[in-house]
């Protein structure tokens, strides 16, 4: 279970995408260098949302996976790299609405003692509406809750948004609106599902128009392929550097590494396929991304990253 007071800097649990310079793991101490510190580049646009289908009821309760695989390799094979992990949220309906539900997020029922006092985050109740964005019904209890945290770490309100390192980078969080970043990387509305309609992503360059079909089992699914927007790529991996800075003690200038990150040509393809249950909900999503770097000495990396997110 990963800590949630320590936020990684793509609003959700883990944060991977297409990680450090080779230049700049030299100044990387060596535990950093086996678990690379990774960027999420940017979460499919949400918000607007509008409601998709579905059915729930008070009491309803399902377990939502947010699941990754990444993988790496040089041009000239010196070098070639993978990981993989997975987190989960349990939602509860508590109210249904006119104009929306009102859920309860918490950490699975497999949590630990020890994982409750590492997450001051949850539960978080909010309400989600038919249109637009998740909003904290209980900012109280977690002020409470972040308030006895920061008190068992020894720390004060002065390490908030600071970097650390533990077994991966971290972004030390005091804000308990927060957690509704850590919820939407959990959220499966689409604001328009049908064929022929355009889809956003952070990551694109453009929108794309979605694709319906059909398997000869029945299940349906919309997928759409976009062009990555390299700036996007130089400017997550330029922030990288910059945490990477902070946390050895060398600091690096967001404008300087902009610079340096633009030397690198960068190509690639969002891919985004969304499958849907009987009722036409959806039940899963999976987004690929894949890039394609070449560097200023002529080398080339080639990096893949899979993210799957599903109500089981």
């Amino acid at each position: 279970m990963r800590p949630v007071g320590f936020r990684p800097n793509c609003g959700g649990y883990t944060c991977s995408l297409f990680g450090l310079k080779a230049d700049s793991r030299r100044d990387i101490p060596k535990v950093l260098k086996g678990d690379r510190i990774l960027f999420l580049i940017g979460a499919t646009l949400f918000a607007p949302l509008a409601a998709y289908a579905q059915t729930s009821a008070v009491g309803d309760e399902v377990v939502v996976q947010k699941s990754y695989e990444t993988s790496s390799e040089m041009s000239d094979g010196s070098s070639s790299g993978s990981s993989s992990g997975h987190d989960s949220l349990l939602e509860r309906v508590v109210a249904i609405r006119d104009d929306g539900r009102e859920l309860i997020y918490d950490l699975p029922k497999s949590a630990t003692k020890e994982d409750r006092a590492r997450n001051w985050q949850f539960p978080a109740h909010v309400f989600q509406p038919n249109r637009g964005t998740v909003m904290l019904l209980n900012r109280g209890d977690l002020e409470a809750r972040l308030v006895a945290w920061l008190k068992s770490a020894g720390w004060d309100r002065s390490v908030c948004g600071r970097w650390i390192f533990t077994w991966n980078a971290f972004r030390i969080e005091c804000e308990p609106e927060s957690v509704i970043d850590t919820i939407n990387a959990f959220d499966l509305r689409v604001s328009e599902l049908r064929e022929g309609a355009l889809y956003s992503d952070n990551n694109a360059a453009a929108p794309g128009r979605l694709v319906r079909k059909a398997s000869e089992a029945g299940v349906v699914t919309f997928t759409v392929e976009l062009q990555v927007n390299p700036d996007v790529v130089h400017r997550a991996r330029a922030e990288s550097d910059v945490v990477v800075g902070e946390i050895t003690k060398k600091s690096v200038l967001l404008e300087v590494a902009l610079l340096e990150r633009r030397k690198e040509h960068v190509s690639g393809t969002v891919s985004v396929t969304f499958e849907m249950d009987d009722a036409g909900s959806v039940k899963r999503r999976v987004r690929v991304i894949r890039l394609k770097t070449k560097r200023p000495d002529g080398s080339t990396e080639t990096e893949t990253k899979t993210d799957t997110l599903e109500r089981l």
